[in-house]
């Protein structure tokens, strides 16, 4: 299925899943994923992906295998995943994806993890994150986890290009808009070219 941007016209694939509540979702694969997340992954090679689905239905989940398998097989440098808040980066804690028959655990090292470095995500005091993100960039580790705030500070600091051939997920991405003002969709339009 494909979701059809009004604003600029781009087709962008999404996954969207409703259950009928029968507990059928809740059942892994031999790859230790539910049904929403066998079905997003099923579109890992999609270089665009929108995934719609209930609250605590593993979403967060459902992105670390597709970021697995994207570093692993796909070319992709280094993952960055972006929450809206602090509190919500502990959705992507080091997972042992591999006891559910998986290839490989999803791993954060903690000066990666940027929700849980002290400060408040401020143009003055996200200066030290934003460095941190630059950091990242220039390292070989594959994970990093922040604020929609320290990654639209970053892309306005670093620039666009920095994050070329890295997987950029946007949790909560109903945050974004096309609105000049929304600095979320400016950052977010930057990374997503408008031959998208």
């Amino acid at each position: 299925m494909s979701m059809e941007n009004p604003t600029n016209k781009r087709t962008i694939p999404s996954v969207s899943i409703t259950t009928a509540r029968t507990g059928a979702s809740t059942k892994a694969n031999s790859m230790g994923m539910r049904v929403m997340q066998e079905r997003a992954f099923a579109h890992r090679g999609e270089q665009y992906l929108l995934i719609k689905s209930p609250p605590a239905s593993g979403k967060s989940r459902a992105l670390m295998f597709i970021a697995l398998d994207k570093l692993a097989n796909q070319g992709v440098k280094q993952a960055i995943i972006v929450v809206p808040e602090r509190t919500i980066g502990a959705s992507f804690a080091d997972e042992r994806l591999t006891e559910g028959g998986f290839f490989a655990d999803w791993a954060v090292k903690p000066q990666w993890n940027l929700c849980n470095a002290p400060g408040i995500d401020e143009p003055r005091v996200a200066k030290s994150k934003v460095k941190a993100v630059g950091e990242f960039l220039a390292s070989g580790d594959k994970a990093l986890v922040c604020t929609h705030a320290t990654f639209r500070f970053a892309v306005d600091e670093l620039g666009v290009a920095a994050f070329d051939d890295r997987l950029i997920a946007v949790d909560e991405f109903h945050h974004v808009s096309s609105n000049p003002d929304n600095r979320l969709g400016v950052s977010s339009g930057q990374v997503v070219p408008a031959r998208a």
